[in-house]
């Protein structure tokens, strides 16, 4: 999994009057959670844009200007009600043998047959929570969906490595395609298929929200 460096101070005081001189300079107070003791460091803003804003999932090697390195994950975060700016961070440190849990997100390949003859795409699971050790753990779940048919979808039990627990039930659907008004006789005609492909790809495309805000 692609890492992400935090550039930061550590906090002198955690108190109420120091945190919040430090979110009025622009900073953001954080803790890292699960070594000996808590340790409690701020940083720019800015300098979490790569890691809260994006769909990806990254670990983070969080450096200290008093030459501290520490590998950890992003556990929770807290946004400003009105402003939506972030005013909080809670990390976790990894250790190599220490498994860790965390929300990878699913990616789809291919374009779907049953889509092209006018099924719906329901993009049911956009993120799946595993445990694993650090090395172990992926940038994303790729789900090929180039076979998938109108009535047909894919569960958590195809998604199953030795590399990593996912901590959902093997039935979990991620993907599946519905039938819809318009759907015509899904079969194995190449030929008609290539004819309404350009249509359904762009009823595909609609189908899938917004991604899913990390838990």
């Amino acid at each position: 999994m692609k890492s992400i460096t935090i550039k930061g101070s550590e906090r002198e005081s955690v108190g109420k009057k120091a945190t919040k001189a430090l979110r009025n300079a622009g900073k953001v107070p954080c803790v890292v959670y699960g070594g000996e003791k808590p340790i409690h460091f701020s940083a720019e803003e800015l300098s979490f844009r790569d890691l809260v804003y994006t769909p990806a999932a990254h670990t983070v090697v969080i450096e200290l200007e008093n030459g501290t390195k520490v590998d950890a994950v992003m556990q929770d975060i807290q946004f400003h009600p009105v402003t939506d700016k972030i005013i909080h961070i809670d990390f976790y440190q990894l250790f190599p043998d220490k498994a860790v849990t965390m929300n990878i997100p699913v990616r789809l390949q291919g374009n779907s047959p049953g889509v092209r003859n006018g099924g719906r795409l329901l993009f049911r699971k956009r993120k799946l929570a595993i445990k694993a050790l650090p090395d172990k753990l992926p940038d994303f779940f790729d789900v090929d969906i180039s076979k998938l048919r109108i009535g047909q979808n894919i569960s958590v039990a195809s998604l199953l490595n030795d590399d990593f627990s996912i901590l959902h039930p093997d039935t979990t659907v991620v993907v599946q395609v519905k039938t819809a008004r318009t759907a015509v006789a899904d079969d194995d005609d190449e030929e008609e298929e290539g004819e309404e492909g350009e249509e359904g790809t762009a009823a595909e495309g609609a189908e899938a929200p917004a991604a899913e805000a990390t838990e």
